[in-house]
């Protein structure tokens, strides 16, 4: 079997379509802004900073799992922080060859200190921005309702986007804890989202059955599903999914921690990768749950014997499935067909050049 290295996999053109921003700080930045401002003096080392925000291996629930964004959340309630820890995820990013990066964040957690939802999202817009100057990586914003909170919250987090749509932001969410807060409680901020052509996906399916991703289909209209790991309880939805190419943005160490699913090797994107549902793998947070994407395809490269073709398939499905306008898409696709065909060369053949169809 073609197995491709780690150096394949780091040096391929990559997305990162699910990735938390304050589950995705660099701990010497934890500690530095902490120390600036005074706070969290128990987190003396960088060490303590990994020790409070990575989660274990196995947590017992998600809501173990979040706890770590007390942490976080606590340095980000200022615009030089929160343009400072946008700017070094795209310089991360960037650093293993991801080409389109989709940030998201619910800007309502990021008030404590005063700040309005449209200053949030102007300090993670310039911080990517400069990145993207800098670097080539292009970048954009998917703004998260939250689950528990008031629906009325999500209702200003859906104007907030309609708002900034085509200016950073490409997408709506809605994240958090699954069980008793279904999204159906939401509908108002989907109905303001889709009238302003907002792309949306849903957190579904993580740490709740279909029903949760039924209504993220059907009564939310996401076009992208966040986790999906209980899809593959219900096999016509499963169908459904896979007929309409709604893609799946799989996290597969993130699932482990959360007791999504109960191993990696029984994580349902064996599956999915049998059926040909359109999956992307993502990190989730980076920092929680100590990944980067190039470490998302070494292990579903082995739990799963992906070959190289298998791993060119999902680095194109990320680009497919990418909230961009078609016409950018595509060009983007051309140019990551043509990294294919160049880093045959450098990897001794292992690529050669693969064209897929965009649907």
């Amino acid at each position: 079997m073609n197995r491709p290295s780690r150096d394949l996999l780091h040096a391929l053109p990559k997305t990162d379509l699910h990735v938390h921003l304050d589950g995705s700080l660099r701990p010497a930045t934890v500690l530095e802004l902490a120390r600036e401002r005074s706070l969290l003096e128990h987190l003396t080392s960088e060490a303590k900073v990994l020790a409070a925000c990575q989660a274990p291996e196995e947590c017992a629930s998600l809501e173990e799992y979040l706890e770590a964004f007390d942490v976080t959340l606590t340095v980000m309630q200022d615009t030089t922080a929160l343009e400072r820890i946008a700017y070094e995820l795209a310089e991360d990013s960037h650093r293993e060859n991801v080409r389109w990066l989709e940030v998201r964040y619910a800007p309502i957690l990021h008030q404590r200190e005063g700040l309005d939802l449209d200053a949030v999202v102007t300090a993670v817009h310039r911080g990517l921005d400069r990145a993207e100057r800098q670097y080539g990586i292009q970048c954009g914003q998917i703004i998260c309702g939250i689950r528990h909170l008031d629906p009325a919250d999500s209702v200003r987090l859906a104007r907030l986007a309609a708002r900034w749509n085509g200016k950073g932001v490409v997408g709506f969410d809605l994240a958090g804890a699954e069980k008793d807060f279904p999204a159906r409680d939401h509908l108002e901020a989907f109905d303001i989202v889709r009238a302003a052509n907002v792309s949306v996906t849903v957190h579904a399916g993580e740490a709740f059955g279909p029903a949760s991703i039924h209504q993220a289909l059907h009564f939310a209209g996401a076009r992208r599903l966040g986790h999906g790991t209980r899809l593959a309880e219900d096999a016509d939805l499963l169908r459904w999914v896979n007929d309409f190419r709604i893609p799946v943005e799989v996290c597969l160490a993130s699932n482990v921690q959360t007791r999504a699913v109960r191993s990696l090797q029984e994580h349902p994107i064996g599956r999915f990768l049998e059926e040909g549902v359109r999956v992307t793998l993502n990190t989730d947070n980076r920092l929680v749950s100590g990944t980067t994407v190039t470490s998302e395809y070494a292990l579903a490269v082995e739990a799963f014997s992906l070959d190289l073709d298998d791993v060119l398939g999902l680095v194109l499905n990320g680009f497919k499935a990418a909230f961009l306008p078609l016409g950018r898409k595509r060009r983007l696709i051309e140019q990551v067909l043509a990294e294919f065909e160049a880093l045959g060369a450098r990897f001794s053949g292992e690529i050669t050049r693969r064209r897929r169809t965009l649907i």
